[in-house]
């Protein structure tokens, strides 16, 4: 299990779950490293400026990772950790790789989740 404050996604129900209650969620899927800390900071920091998203991480190199996250074609091409995918209504409206400013979350949080 990562160590942040953000919701832990541990299993594809889980996960299936997001997409089938029509949530609006972001997920960040990384490791405990140099890129991906960053991330989710920015996301612990934003979370009670957006109470109608729910913030989560996934551990990149965990099963649940494979089949979910890591398996969408929205994130295929990305190479740089962390991949953080945003949800609205049972689909991906964005996706990311790599390290995102508070900014750049900002601004798709507020386009795409708004």
């Amino acid at each position: 299990m990562l160590q942040t404050n953000l919701k832990h996604v541990q299993s594809t129900a889980e996960f299936n779950a997001l997409l089938s209650g029509g949530e609006k969620a972001a997920i960040v899927c990384g490791r405990m490293g140099p890129m991906c800390i960053p991330v989710y900071g920015v996301m612990e920091t934003l979370e009670s400026k957006y109470p109608d998203v729910k913030f989560f991480d996934m551990e990149f190199d965990a099963p649940v990772a494979r089949e979910t996250v890591r398996a969408l074609p929205d994130v295929q091409s990305f190479y740089g950790l962390p991949f953080t995918v945003y949800l609205k209504d049972g689909k991906v409206v964005a996706a990311t790789g790599g390290i995102q400013s508070k900014a750049q979350v900002k601004d798709i949080l507020d386009g795409k989740l708004s």
